[in-house]
C-alpha cells in the first residue's frame, strides 16, 4: 500500500513538474497609444518614482519647489540642466540623461 501511494505521489509530481516548467513571455498588445502618450506616461512614471518625495504628489511643492507651472519659467533645456546638474537644494544625478530628457520635455509643457 505504501509503495503504491509513493508511486502515485512521485508520478503526480513528475507530471505536474513537466506541465508547469515553461513560462511564456507576455505578449505585447497593441494599445493604440501614440508616441506622445507613451512619453507622457513614461515621464509621469519617472516623476512618481523619483520626484514626488520633494515636489509633492501633484508637483505642488513640498521640500522642493512647486513644478505645476515650471514650463512658464524655464524651457526644456534649462529644466534638463537642472535635473542633471542640480540647482540650489536639488541634487544632481537623481535621473540619468535619458530620463531627464523625458521628464524635462514633459515639465516644459506645464505652463
Amino acid at each position: 500500500m505504501k509503495t503504491k501511494l509513493l508511486a502515485l505521489m512521485l508520478g503526480t509530481s513528475v507530471i505536474l513538474g513537466a506541465c508547469g516548467g515553461g513560462e511564456e513571455e507576455p505578449q505585447e498588445e497593441a494599445t493604440g497609444t501614440t508616441e506622445g502618450e507613451t512619453a507622457t506616461a513614461d515621464a509621469e512614471e519617472i516623476v512618481n518614482q523619483s520626484c514626488i518625495g520633494c515636489h509633492g504628489q501633484n508637483l505642488e511643492g513640498g521640500g522642493g519647489p512647486n513644478l505645476t507651472e515650471v514650463g512658464a519659467k524655464y524651457n526644456k533645456d534649462e529644466i534638463k540642466d537642472i535635473i542633471v546638474n542640480g540647482k540650489g537644494s536639488m541634487p544632481k544625478g537623481i535621473l540619468d540623461e535619458a530620463e531627464a530628457e523625458v521628464v524635462a520635455s514633459w515639465l516644459a509643457e506645464k505652463k
